[in-house]
């Protein structure tokens, strides 16, 4: 009933703006794409490309790119639902927002769809527990049409200089961290600009201590982030921050002077995912040469039950098909675009995404190359710390994790504060 109740209200207050774009005939011979990425660019590029070489050999089939603003998406999206109008393919907000749609039976059902044209085997596991996961089990609704890896990159002279290896547990990381930091070296370059850099490295903490399911279980009240596992990872994080391993002022630091710092060499260690690769693999950019980097996955936490085969991942802005839309003829134009698509980006843009590439090109740079290999050896996704939270309570991890570096609230306040906030969203 909350469901239904939902789309009649949407429904009333949204027939009088449901115009705006393109209008596009839902018939069986169009196709019609919504995004919020420029039709250029990334992956409305490619799947772009691909259509126009179904269209020529199929000239009954139209394909139709319309651009919205990623402001105007949501409300967008929800006014064609009301009006049971959705486009073929459109970019949405995975969890809650999806989760709706598919409680309304909107949007195609991908995992028993791909089944039958042949195409699931294409999909990265680990991009498919994620995107399940992300709408509670629901199944799988959306396509991964990027896919980034999240972890540490390290800067291999400097490791080598102090005979570090690659750490394999927190213990290790830290005292490498001293290491640097004893001899006038940054342990790690963080963004607190952003803030989002900082609860990510508690997300990997305890991401290692409960396993990659832990937000998906906060989200369903199975553990509190008061509890002792969730304390200790932002006792950890605090210290990390008060002992000087990000640097003086790191809550004044932003995004790309952060990652200057490694890139010109003043920080040994950096958290990020792998969109960075275009910034890598720019000799303009990268300082210190892309021979130079190194990736580990987030070390393992003593007694913790996660393990190296689980990745912090994401698959960018996903993107759905409406269930209305859905016949023999999209079929058939899915699997010319879906059993090409990896292998197209990788070979157009070196983009990674959530779909195999049966031939890697001989020229993709050898970071694009480790990230692939990290990839392949992923069993489990986990998605970021604030994944499941709502407005009210991802502000409050991210201001918070400002005071947090600083010392100016304690552990037990930060985790305190954010469950009082998780606790107002349900």
């Amino acid at each position: 009933m909350k469901g239904r109740l939902w789309w009649v209200v949407v429904a009333s207050v949204g027939i009088a703006l449901f115009a705006g774009g393109v209008s596009v005939a839902q018939g069986s011979n169009v196709i019609h794409f919504l995004s919020v990425q420029q039709e250029t660019e990334g992956f409305t590029r490619i799947i772009g490309e691909l259509a126009r070489e179904y269209e020529t050999q199929h000239p009954n089939v139209q394909y139709k790119y319309e651009f919205v603003a990623q402001t105007d998406l949501l409300r967008r999206i929800q006014l064609l639902a009301a009006n049971r109008n959705l486009p073929t393919l459109f970019n949405y907000e995975s969890g809650q927002p999806l989760r709706q749609l598919i409680d309304s039976g909107l949007v195609l059902d991908i995992e028993a769809t791909f089944k039958e044209l042949g195409l699931y085997d294409r999909l990265n596991p680990a991009a498919v527990k994620l995107l399940k996961g992300l709408v509670g089990d629901a199944g799988l609704y959306a396509l991964p049409l990027e896919l980034n890896v999240e972890g540490f990159w390290y800067n291999k002279e400097l490791f080598a200089r102090y005979g570090l290896g690659v750490p394999q547990t927190w213990d290790d990381l830290l005292q490498a961290a001293e290491t640097f930091h004893r001899n006038g070296i940054q342990p790690f370059a963080v963004s607190g600009i952003q803030k989002w850099p900082i609860t990510r490295l508690i997300n990997g903490y305890v991401m290692r201590r409960y396993g990659h399911d832990v937000m998906a279980r906060v989200q369903r009240a199975e553990l509190k982030v008061t509890d002792e596992g969730f304390i200790e990872a932002a006792r950890v994080v605090q210290e990390m921050g008060l002992k000087g391993y990000f640097g003086r002022g790191v809550n004044t630091l932003d995004y790309a002077p952060a990652q200057d710092l490694f890139l010109q060499g003043r920080a040994a260690m950096y958290y990020m995912g792998s969109w960075a690769l275009r910034d890598f693999n720019n000799p303009q950019v990268n300082l210190i040469g892309p021979e130079n980097i190194g990736f580990f996955n987030i070390p393992l936490v003593e007694d913790g039950v996660g393990t190296l085969a689980d990745y912090s991942i994401n698959a960018g802005l996903t993107t759905s098909i409406s269930s209305n839309a859905y016949d023999a003829e999209l079929g058939e134009w899915l699997k010319y675009v879906f059993a090409r698509y990896g292998d197209r980006a990788m070979s157009v843009l070196g983009m990674i995404t959530g779909f195999r590439v049966e031939a890697v090109p001989h020229d993709v740079p050898a970071l694009t190359r480790l990230v692939l290999e990290h990839l392949d050896q992923a069993q489990n996704g986990a998605p970021w710390f604030e994944a499941y939270f709502g407005p009210r309570a991802t502000s409050v991890a991210w201001d918070n994790a400002q005071l947090l570096v600083t010392g100016d609230i304690t552990p037990e306040q930060y985790m305190a504060e954010l469950q009082r906030a998780l606790d107002g969203e349900r």
